[in-house]
């Protein structure tokens, strides 16, 4: 958000751009680029801008409420975090990143990572300029406990997945014929 005030250019485009930079960092910490990488950073930025823009997600005016709500959508998303992670066909730029620094930091729970990572985003945003209220930082904070209380249940554990990359995924298609 604050990069998008910053520059002028819209938040699901600064969503993609951003995406883009947190890739190029995901592959310095050796992790597979694949199709979920790429449909998650396109798909995801093209929504938050068709969602703004056509402004249909009611404001919840009980503060309670709004609460509730925003817990059952942070679990929502994680619930939804394994089950396209779990598939190994790439994680997202921020899913991608926290799954790297995983692996390279084995001691550190995937929920703390995730906490960093967005705790990072939180601050850096707000030094641009950007809102943050108290749903933000409930959001940001409560993915992580949220995160790491799903994984477990589901016995995820990050430090071994093996994602393909999008060429492997062609290959194991049959459209790219392997080398012998």
């Amino acid at each position: 958000m604050g990069l998008s005030q910053k520059t002028g250019i819209s938040f699901g485009k600064i969503v993609i751009l951003v995406g883009l930079l947190i890739v190029m960092v995901s592959v310095i910490l050796k992790e597979k680029i694949g199709f979920g990488t790429v449909m998650n950073m396109l798909f995801i930025g093209t929504f938050c801008d068709l969602i703004i823009g056509w402004n249909f997600i009611p404001r919840i005016d009980n503060y309670g409420l709004g609460i509730l709500f925003m817990l059952f959508g942070l679990f929502v998303i994680c619930l939804g975090s394994y089950f396209y992670i779990g598939s190994a066909l790439g994680a997202g730029p921020r899913d991608s990143l926290m799954i790297g620094l995983k692996k390279k930091f084995s001691s550190i729970p995937v929920g703390m990572i995730r906490g960093m990572i967005e705790g990072t985003v939180l601050l850096l945003g707000w030094l641009m300029g950007a809102k943050v209220g108290f749903g933000t930082v409930i959001a940001v904070f409560g993915i992580s406990f949220i995160l790491q209380f799903t994984f477990k249940c589901l016995r995820f554990d990050a430090d071994d997945l093996h994602s393909e990359s999008v060429t492997e995924t062609v290959r194991n298609l049959g459209v790219i014929r392997k080398e012998s």
